[in-house]
């Protein structure tokens, strides 16, 4: 296995005389040799392999860059000088400025090992009971001995407990303006048959415990966010009753808010899309009105692909009309991609054919006109399964659409961690007009940066912490 024991880490680490036991000698015994001295880093070593099996110390802060290999094999991504960011957040895939990127990544890049080979080992003997762990935490002076797996991959050995610093999580963002409008990826809000049975269902809770749990975070995230209107991704498609998730989170939503509850969600009659998964709007009614119908996209790759987009008009109060549309593009996974949506090795991953056709006729749906409020003021919101940088939300730009977050000037935005490394597959779009009318745009990172064991189906720790694997994201405008 690429891992030794902790133990056997430690024992590399000490004297070998410490472990040297008295026997009978003829002769003088021979002098034991002296302990390697341990190494003192302060910057990313320009090559790992000077220094295989030697105990180091790195006095440079390393910042906590992923926790997803914790739970399976006792393992943290750290970086040194700042996050790791996916190369097709912030580079063209196949340009030069990608490819710095993935070597900066790899330059900048180490595993902490808990130094076993056990699948799920438990509690990590480097980290504290109950550690709260976030993405973007500083880590100080850690130590441990180098070693590197057969592609040269660096990892360190951890032989002394890590000090975790004090937990700071953000407060719920505050934007300017008057019309505020989110956009949340609920991770499959499954509600079983309505009627607190049909558990386990196909995705999301699986008791009704974990579905009252998974609820009450979801509550306290939207909520909190203080949106007029909200679009929402993975919801359960199971229509629009009274035992529908939708109404279900509907009716959670204001019996959370209490006197002059006002959420409502759009009712698109059926789906949209067949889906076991679709995309909602829900919207609160002494804030905003909707005009017209909701309108969805059922051709080419929406259904059987990409979700079915959902588009609603809406007005706030005697203010110009708006559309607000709910997306949810393929995914990334592999599973029966062929041709031009198999993985073409350019860090798009699979799918992104479709993706790009996705983008191509949203588009061209949205110069249609589609709820006939008569407006060209829309926000694209959702998961578009593509970082920023990627071709479809490149060819959204190329037609038009802006990036909220770039028009307000928010840097290094983010929404998704995987494989330690952090960028965004949740965007929201905007039209030359809500370009016009944005005042501000944030994320709140509860969820990306947080653990698995903080979520629902784990610890459940209290808040909206891990509600979801994606951040929610909230924008302002004028009316």
């Amino acid at each position: 296995m690429r891992r030794r024991s902790l133990a056997l880490a430690l024992s590399l680490a000490l004297p070998a005389c410490a472990f040297a036991q008295a026997q009978p000698q003829a002769q003088p015994a021979s002098p034991a040799p002296a302990a390697r001295a341990t190494v003192t880093l302060t910057a990313a070593p320009a090559d790992w392999r000077a220094l295989e099996g030697q105990q180091v110390r790195i006095a440079a802060p390393l910042t906590l860059a992923g926790t997803d290999g914790l739970a399976r094999f006792g393992e943290l991504t750290v970086a040194f000088d700042g996050r790791l960011w996916q190369p097709s957040e912030v580079a063209a895939p196949r340009s030069p400025a990608h490819d710095k990127v993935v070597a900066d990544n790899r330059h900048r890049r180490l595993r902490l090992d808990d130094g076993s080979d056990a699948r799920d080992p438990g509690p990590v003997a480097y980290l504290p009971a109950g550690a709260n762990l976030r993405t973007g935490m500083i880590l100080r002076n850690v130590e441990g001995i180098v070693r590197l797996d057969d592609k040269g991959v660096p990892r360190l050995q951890v032989t002394r407990p890590l000090t975790l610093p004090a937990l700071e999580r953000p407060a719920a963002p505050v934007v300017a303006g008057k019309l505020h409008i989110a956009a949340f990826n609920l991770e499959n809000f499954f509600n079983g048959d309505g009627q607190g049975g049909g558990f386990p269902t196909l995705r999301g809770a699986r008791t009704p415990a974990e579905h009252q749990a998974q609820k009450t975070k979801l509550v306290a995230t939207i909520n909190a966010l203080g949106a007029d209107v909200a679009a929402l991704m993975e919801l359960e498609n199971d229509g629009y009753g009274p035992q529908s998730a939708i109404a279900q989170l509907v009716d959670a939503l204001n019996a959370d808010r209490g006197a002059g509850a006002d959420w409502r969600f759009i009712d698109a009659k059926k789906g949209p899309g067949e889906n076991p998964i679709r995309v909602g709007i829900i919207y609160r009614a002494s804030r905003v009105t909707p005009v017209g119908a909701p309108a969805t996209l059922e051709e080419g790759p929406f259904g059987p692909h990409s979700r079915v987009p959902m588009a609603q008009a809406f007005r706030a109060g005697k203010g110009a009309p708006f559309v607000v549309v709910a997306n949810h593009f393929k995914s990334k996974g592999c599973s029966e991609a062929s041709g031009a949506d198999a993985d073409q090795k350019d860090d798009q991953a699979c799918w992104n054919a479709t993706r790009v056709d996705s983008a191509r006729r949203l588009d061209q749906w949205l110069r249609t006109d589609p709820t006939g409020a008569g407006t060209a003021d829309a926000v694209l919101l959702g998961d578009f399964n593509a970082y920023a940088m990627e071709d479809p939300i490149r060819t959204l730009h190329d037609a038009g659409w802006r990036d909220a977050f770039t028009e307000a000037k928010v840097a290094h935005p983010y929404s998704y961690v995987y494989n330690g490394m952090s960028g965004r597959l949740d965007h929201a779009l905007l039209s030359p007009g809500m370009v016009k009318r944005l005042r501000g745009a944030a994320e709140w990172h509860i969820n990306a940066d947080e653990a698995d064991d903080v979520g629902y189906r784990d610890r459940n720790e209290a808040g909206p912490w891990r509600s979801s694997d994606h951040d929610p994201l909230l924008l302002g405008f004028d009316r």
